[in-house]
């Protein structure tokens, strides 16, 4: 009967008297402030209190006659009055005037006091308490979020239905989302949620402010190596240091392993971990994070290993693979062996078979010459020995062996018969333009007198002592048989010169293996030939 008179007496009182009143009370009672809210008329409220979640709790509503909301409230007395309560939270599904006041909830040494106020569309002095900040960068993307309260609506049949965004005098953006915000689109955005309750679509509004600040950053923080999917081939069993390195823009940012999807650690005991490495300049951070492999093993071949670099600007990442490297192959090494074996064979076979034609060439194309004077007067020193045999040079061969060779070929020769003067000792002579030449060729002939024995010693003494060139021309049937007619001197001179083969009329053009292999054996002439002889033909000669 007392409470009854209380409630009596309570709603008796002006609307105001009672909500100070009852501010008072509750407070007296659990020593706390209650809680302000401000809710839009017309909009769904909820609000719940974890030790209150309970469904034997009771919400205490001070403004409707004191009366005491709980599960078991029947539906009809939810639409009369506009307020439920299930699973111990407080739902208004319109808020109205006549809803504003007190609320209280309280579970054991627990509770919750709350004070609903409800303005109306053209009151806006509420609206800050219902408005939160969201600041974004010229040019770059920005997302605003519609608040949302943590509600379990999905226990209570409410379902969220949509979002929409809209701003006084300018564009709403779609989902709240600007691809490439500009600075007149700061202003303050409403987004309404719209919920789904026995059929009926209820909503709630919340408040945006958006400010676009100039973009003060310049330069992104970005990873500069390795590079994204490089693959870095590692021998099993070895120690693999893979850095990577990146330009960081805040001292907030940062960068770290990933293997797979779990973080690499920073414990040295570990197989792999990884260290850090910072650099500051004035500008930018530079920063290294190095991957370490104590020993590569074949599981680590098989995972992925991700460098982060977690930005405040904008996140990224690179990955890269572990991959062993092939055996060593020998194969392309012993082709390589063999290809330069066989290159340096047929190198010098070729040089052993056509030396003769290389070194000639050489002279006369690039024009070589003994260029260095050594104080000889002549090239070649032309002494005749005779042959028993018919197959020595008759005089017309001789003089068209002297012809070519000096006019031909440009050698200077010294020939007893012309060079030698009259009255001198035939030794003392031959041993001066042995002296006087670079090469001595002795030149088989049949009709000449033999040389006297002791004068081819002398010249082989000669020669032997100054090292001068020697060249010996032979026939064929003298090659045959000079063991037999040879005397002693000519063959230690046969044996210390280069021996050259006289074939008769196939000998005779220059351009015979006769003419080479003379001219190889005999030094390059000093002197350019003066007169080029023209082709002599074999009738020519013999005439």
């Amino acid at each position: 009967m007392k409470l009854l008179q209380i409630m009596r007496v309570w709603s008796a009182l002006p609307k105001v008297t009672a909500m100070v009143l009852s501010l008072i009370f509750i407070t007296f009672l659990s020593g706390v402030c209650p809680e302000e809210i401000c809710v839009k008329e017309g909009e769904i409220v909820a609000e719940f209190f974890n030790e209150c979640n309970h469904s034997e709790i009771l919400w205490r509503s001070f403004t409707m006659q004191g009366m005491h909301l709980h599960n078991n409230t029947p539906a009809a007395e939810h639409r009369q009055m506009g307020v439920m309560v299930q699973r111990g939270i407080l739902v208004i599904l319109n808020a109205s005037e006549k809803h504003e006041g007190n609320y209280s909830c309280s579970f054991k040494n627990s509770s919750r006091q709350i004070s609903l106020k409800v303005y109306t569309a053209q009151s806006r002095e509420c609206e800050q308490m219902n408005q939160i900040s969201r600041e974004c960068y010229t040019e770059e993307s920005c997302k605003l979020y519609c608040p949302e309260k943590n509600i379990p609506f999905n226990t209570l049949n409410i379902t969220t239905s949509s979002i929409t965004w809209h701003k006084e005098g300018g564009s709403s953006p779609k989902d709240g989302y600007f691809p490439s915000v500009k600075k007149e689109e700061s202003g303050i955005y409403t987004c309404t949620r719209f919920y789904l309750y026995d059929g009926q679509i209820y909503n709630m509004t919340s408040m945006v402010k958006l400010d676009v600040q100039p973009n003060k950053i310049t330069k992104k923080a970005v990873i500069i190596s390795p590079e994204n999917n490089q693959v870095f081939e590692v021998d099993l069993g070895s120690t693999v240091v893979i850095h990577c390195k990146a330009v960081m823009m805040s001292d907030t940012d940062d960068l770290y392993w990933l293997s797979g999807n779990s973080f690499v650690d920073k414990d040295t005991s570990l197989p792999v971990f990884y260290k850090e490495t910072w650099v500051d300049s004035r500008e930018e951070i530079n920063k290294t994070t190095s991957l370490i492999f104590r020993k590569v093993s074949e599981d680590d071949l098989s995972k992925n290993y991700t460098c982060v670099l977690q930005s405040a600007y904008q996140p990224s990442f690179v990955t890269i693979t572990l991959k062993q490297k092939a055996s060593r192959s020998y194969t392309s090494l012993g082709v390589c062996f063999v290809i330069i074996v066989v290159v340096m064979f047929v190198t010098v076979v070729t040089y052993v078979k056509f030396k003769v034609d290389i070194t000639l060439f050489l002279r006369d194309t690039l024009k070589w010459s003994g260029s260095i004077s050594d104080g000889k007067s002549y090239d070649a020193f032309l002494m005749c020995y005779k042959c028993d045999t018919a197959g020595g040079l008759n005089a017309s061969d001789k003089r068209w062996l002297e012809s070519v060779l000096e006019e031909k070929f440009g050698y200077s020769l010294c020939l007893y018969d012309r060079d030698v003067l009259p009255g001198k000792a035939i030794a003392d002579a031959v041993l001066d333009c042995v002296e006087q030449s670079r090469a001595v060729v002795l030149v088989p002939v049949s009709p000449d007198p033999d040389p006297e024995s002791g004068l081819l010693s002398a010249i082989h003494e000669a020669l032997v002592e100054r090292q001068t060139r020697l060249v010996f021309i032979t026939t064929e049937t003298s090659m045959a048989s000079k063991s037999d007619s040879f005397p002693e001197a000519l063959q230690l001179l046969s044996k210390a010169g280069n021996c050259v083969t006289w074939k008769g009329i196939s000998s005779m053009p220059t351009s015979s293996s006769f003419w080479k292999q003379l001219r190889y054996y005999l030094p390059a002439p000093q002197q350019a030939p003066t007169v080029k002889l023209l082709p002599l033909t074999v009738q020519d000669v013999t005439s």
